[in-house]
C-alpha cells in the first residue's frame, strides 16, 4: 500500500509540476515565419517563398537536423502572437532584437546586423540626412520599431503616416503620400527601384535575431550554433550577395557578435 502512496504522489506530482515543452532543437518539423512583402527578405509570389531570411531559416533548420521546414507569413504586429499561439517555431522577419522584445521571446543571433537608412523618391534633395526629416511625413509600418528611433530615440519631430507594412510604406512614398521611409537598409534594398533612393545616411543599427518561444535556451544555442557555422563556411557570404549583391551596400560578412541565450 506504501508503495502505491507513493507512486500516487509522484504521478500527481509530475502532473501539478506539468511537462516541460521541447526544445526547438528537436522538432522534425520547423515551422519559419517570414515576411511575405519584402522583396529579396521574405518575398512570397505564386506560393512560394524566397528571400535572403528564407535560406537563413532553411539553413538554420536544416543544421537542427529538422527533415521538413515550412514557412508561413508573419508580420510586424503579430510576431510574438504567432510564436505564444505556436502556429511557428522561429521568426526571421527583419526582428529587429530590443529590450522590450526580449522579454517576450528569447532571440538567437543576430544573424545580420543591418544599418537604418533612409528612402525617398529619386530626385528628393531636402533629405540627406535623419536630421532632415524633421517637418517631412515620414511611414511607420505597423509593429515596427524603426520610426521610434527616429522620432523618440533622436527627438527628430517628423510627422508619422501609418502604413500597414513597408511594402505599403513604399507605395505611399510612391504616390507622393509621404516623403521618406526609414528602416534597415536590407529591407529598404529589397524595394530598390530606379524611382527612389537610399540616401545612404546610417544612424542605428539594427541587430536582426531568431526569434523563438520565451525560455527555450536549448533552441537559442543551436541556433547561434547554426549562425556561427553558416558564416565560418562561406553560406552566409553567398547569400548576402545573391540577395544584396546588385543593391551597392557594403556588406557585412563576418559573423555578428551575439546576444547571449537568455
Amino acid at each position: 500500500m506504501r508503495c502505491v502512496l507513493g507512486v500516487l504522489v509522484l504521478v500527481f506530482g509530475l502532473a501539478g509540476c506539468g511537462v516541460a515543452e521541447a526544445s526547438i532543437a528537436d522538432r522534425d518539423v520547423i515551422v519559419v515565419g517570414v515576411k511575405a512583402d519584402q522583396p529579396r527578405l521574405g518575398f512570397r509570389e505564386n506560393g512560394k517563398f524566397t528571400g535572403f531570411e528564407v535560406d537563413v531559416g532553411t539553413y538554420i533548420a536544416r543544421h537542427l537536423a529538422a527533415t521538413r521546414v515550412e514557412f508561413r507569413e508573419v508580420r510586424s504586429d503579430n510576431r510574438e502572437q504567432k510564436l505564444d499561439d505556436r502556429v511557428i517555431d522561429l521568426v526571421l522577419a527583419s526582428y529587429s532584437i530590443t529590450p522590450d522584445r526580449a522579454k517576450l521571446v528569447t532571440f538567437g543571433g543576430p544573424y545580420y546586423v543591418a544599418h537604418q537608412d533612409i528612402m525617398v523618391r529619386r530626385g528628393e534633395t531636402g533629405i540627406q540626412s535623419v536630421r532632415d526629416l524633421a517637418g517631412r511625413r515620414m511611414c511607420q509600418a505597423s509593429g515596427s520599431v524603426s520610426t521610434e528611433r527616429v522620432v523618440v530615440g533622436l527627438s527628430v519631430s517628423a510627422k508619422l503616416v501609418p502604413g500597414a507594412s513597408y511594402s505599403d510604406c513604399v507605395a505611399k512614398l510612391r504616390k507622393g503620400e509621404v516623403d521618406a521611409v526609414s528602416t534597415g537598409d536590407l529591407v529598404l534594398a529589397g524595394f530598390s527601384a530606379p524611382d527612389l533612393k537610399i540616401v545612404n545616411a546610417p544612424f542605428t543599427d539594427e541587430r536582426y535575431g531568431v526569434g523563438m518561444r520565451k525560455g527555450d535556451l536549448d533552441g537559442c544555442e543551436a541556433v547561434n550554433r547554426a549562425i556561427t557555422t553558416m558564416y565560418q563556411d562561406g553560406t552566409a557570404a553567398e547569400l548576402l550577395r545573391k540577395w544584396f549583391g546588385p543593391s551597392g551596400l557594403e556588406l557585412v560578412e563576418e559573423v555578428p557578435q551575439f546576444e547571449g541565450c537568455s
